[in-house]
C-alpha cells in the first residue's frame, strides 16, 4: 500500500493532470445557454450551493478585478483541501456567483487569505459534526459599504451575499463538496457574514484585540457547528442583573460545546475557540456594572463548571477517542481535579483566552449567542482597499 501511495503522489499522470489544470484559460467559456441552463449546469458540476447563481461572465469578473491592485492570476494562497490556487480571478468568479458587488472584492480576498492560513485549520472543516464558516468584518469598511451590524444582521443587505461567496470559495477553491469531503451528518447552513457594531460597543473592537489598529478594516474567518437559539438575559439593569448575563453565557457554553475538547492542557489546549455574540444592550449593562471585556471573559470562564459525574458521562458517550477520563488525566491532557468524586464541581474551559467577544445585533434587545468552533481558530486578516 505504501508503494502505491508513493506512486500515486509522484507519477507522471498526476503531474500531467496538475499541469493541465494550471494551463486552463480562466477566461475560457465553460458553458453557454439560458440563465436556467447555466444554473442547471453549475448544479450538475457541483459548482453551486444549490441556489441560483449569477453567471460569472468575463465582463462581470473583470468589474470585480477593478477593485484590487493585484493581477488577475496573482497567487493569494493555496487553499487547504484541494490545494488549488486562490487568485483574484477565481475569487471574483465566486463573488459574482454569490451576488456580491465589485466593492466587496477586497473583503473576499482577505477572507481567502484567512481561510488558507494554517491557524484557521480549514482542512478540519470536513468533520461529520457539521462545521461551517462565518465572516466577521471590522473597521471603517463596515460603514463605507453599509454592511449590517444591527437587527437580523446576517440576513440583511449584502451580508448574505458575502457569506455565501465565502461558502462558494470553500467549495470551489477549497474543494469541500457535501457528502464527499464535507461530511456533516445532517448538512450545513450556508456560510454567513456579520459585522461588529463598534459604535455601540463599550469596549475595544474585536480586531483591536487581535493586534490591528482601530482604523484598519479586517476580515475574521471563524467556524462553528451551531447557530442559535439566542437566549435573552432581560434582568440586566444593575450589577446583579449583569451577573445573570454572565451565568447565562456560561450555561450556553456548557450546553453547546463539545466539552471534551475544552478542559485540556498542553501546547494544543488553546486550539479551540468560542465566540460570544452579545447585543449592544447586554454589553452596555456589563460595562455599566464595571466590567471590561477581559473581566467578562474571566467571569464567564469561572462560571463554566459542571458536576464531574455529568462531565464524565458526556466524555464517555459523545467522544470517539475511546479512552477513559482517567487515562486522559494520566496522559496530562486533563487536570488532576478530573479524578475527583462524581459530585465535585470542575471547570470545563482551560482558559479565559478561549473566549472571544463580539458586540452586534439588535441594539434594542438583550440577546446573546454562543458559536463553538472546536476544529479551527478565528483568523483575522487585513483588508487592503484600492484607492
Amino acid at each position: 500500500m505504501i508503494g502505491r501511495i508513493i506512486d500515486g503522489l509522484t507519477s507522471a499522470t498526476t503531474s500531467a493532470l496538475a499541469v493541465q489544470a494550471e494551463a486552463r484559460d480562466p477566461r475560457a467559456t465553460v458553458f453557454a445557454g439560458s440563465h436556467e441552463e447555466i444554473n442547471r449546469h453549475f448544479i450538475d458540476k457541483e459548482w453551486s450551493d444549490g441556489l441560483p447563481v449569477v453567471p460569472p461572465t468575463v465582463e462581470r469578473v473583470e468589474r470585480f478585478l477593478q477593485c484590487t491592485d493585484l493581477a488577475a492570476d496573482h497567487e493569494i494562497a493555496v487553499m487547504p483541501g484541494a490545494n488549488l490556487r486562490a487568485t483574484p480571478w477565481t475569487i471574483a468568479v465566486n463573488g459574482v456567483m454569490a451576488g456580491c458587488e465589485p466593492a466587496h472584492m477586497p473583503i473576499l480576498i482577505a477572507a481567502a487569505e484567512a481561510l488558507a492560513d494554517e491557524h484557521c485549520k480549514l482542512a478540519s472543516i470536513g468533520t461529520s459534526s457539521g462545521s461551517f464558516p462565518y465572516v466577521l468584518i471590522n473597521g471603517p469598511i463596515v460603514k463605507d459599504l453599509g454592511i449590517a451590524t444591527d437587527a437580523q444582521l446576517v440576513s440583511r443587505g449584502r451580508n448574505p451575499a458575502i457569506g455565501r461567496a465565502v461558502g462558494l470559495i470553500v467549495r470551489n477553491i477549497g474543494g469541500f463538496r457535501p457528502g464527499a469531503t464535507y461530511m456533516g451528518s445532517f448538512g450545513y447552513p450556508l456560510a454567513f457574514a456579520l459585522a461588529e457594531n463598534e459604535a455601540l460597543s463599550p469596549w475595544e473592537p474585536f480586531h483591536v484585540g487581535q493586534g490591528f489598529d482601530r482604523n484598519a478594516s479586517t476580515v475574521t474567518i471563524g467556524v462553528t457547528n451551531n447557530y442559535g437559539p439566542s437566549p435573552a438575559p432581560y434582568d440586566t439593569a444593575d450589577k446583579a442583573g449583569a451577573q445573570t448575563a454572565i451565568e447565562l453565557l456560561a450555561k450556553e457554553i456548557t450546553k453547546k460545546t463539545r466539552l471534551f475538547n475544552y478542559p485540556g492542557s498542553g501546547p494544543h489546549s488553546e486550539e479551540v475557540m468560542i465566540t460570544l455574540l452579545i447585543s449592544p444592550a447586554v454589553a452596555k449593562s456589563l460595562a455599566d456594572a464595571g466590567y471590561a471585556k477581559a473581566d467578562v471573559r474571566r467571569l464567564v470562564f469561572e462560571h463554566c463548571t459542571m458536576r464531574l459525574g455529568d462531565f464524565e458521562w458526556v466524555f464517555k458517550y459523545t467522544t470517539v477517542m475511546r479512552m477513559s477520563l482517567k487515562e486522559r488525566v494520566e496522559e496530562g491532557v486533563f487536570p488532576k481535579e478530573f479524578l475527583g468524586k462524581p459530585d465535585d464541581i470542575v471547570r470545563v474551559l482551560s482558559s479565559p483566552d478561549l473566549l472571544h467577544i463580539v458586540v452586534c445585533g439588535d441594539p434594542h434587545r438583550n440577546r446573546i449567542m454562543v458559536l463553538e468552533g472546536g476544529h479551527t481558530l478565528p483568523t483575522t486578516k487585513l483588508i487592503r482597499r484600492k484607492d
